[in-house]
């Protein structure tokens, strides 16, 4: 898998290795983050059609991964004759060029919501909801890679998902346990 970037990355901060950064999930809005996608693809000489373009609008506005099904009923909307292969194919493409991420934790779609070009590594997936964090934690990533390698692997992405429960799963679960 590519990973998600819009604009030039900035390099690992080397200063501060050790910590660990979460970027904004909805920092700019779902306009920018259109126009920086467009602006991506031109960049690259692809092009971000009506189709794609609404896949990845979905995906801004959810706040939340999506699984191919919510989008596929959503893009009906527009796209009355919208099949499976046209949303499949729109993820595809949206996969390879680092707009969106797929998350086999919760076997959904995120939109990249880090359009400041900060690199990130490591994305937390809550498993209840779909909610997302993008963070950079080179420090990290950089002793999981050694301890990959250590085992006889190499690793194939430069993301790692982590599946956890965000905060108000957590404490939904918690009410309801007390409740009981």
């Amino acid at each position: 898998m590519i990973a998600c970037y819009m604009t030039p990355r900035t390099p690992p901060d080397t200063d501060h290795p050790e910590q660990t950064h979460q970027h904004g999930a909805h920092g700019h809005s779902v306009a920018y983050q259109l126009l920086e996608a467009i602006r991506h693809c031109e960049q690259r000489g692809t092009r971000l059609t009506p189709i794609r373009q609404h896949v990845l609008t979905l995906l801004l506005e959810a706040g939340r991964s999506l699984k191919a099904y919510e989008l596929l009923e959503a893009m009906k909307q527009l796209y009355p004759q919208a099949k499976p292969p046209t949303v499949y194919r729109a993820l595809d493409f949206l996969v390879e060029e680092g707009l969106i991420h797929r998350l086999d934790a919760v076997n959904a779609w995120t939109a990249c919501q880090d359009v400041s070009g900060h690199h990130h590594d490591l994305l937390i997936v809550c498993t209840r909801c779909g909610k997302v964090a993008e963070l950079s934690a080179p420090l990290i990533s950089h002793q999981l890679q050694d301890m990959i390698h250590a085992a006889g692997f190499i690793q194939t992405t430069s993301e790692t998902e982590l599946r956890a429960m965000c905060k108000d799963c957590s404490q939904k679960q918690e009410e309801t346990v007390s409740a009981s």
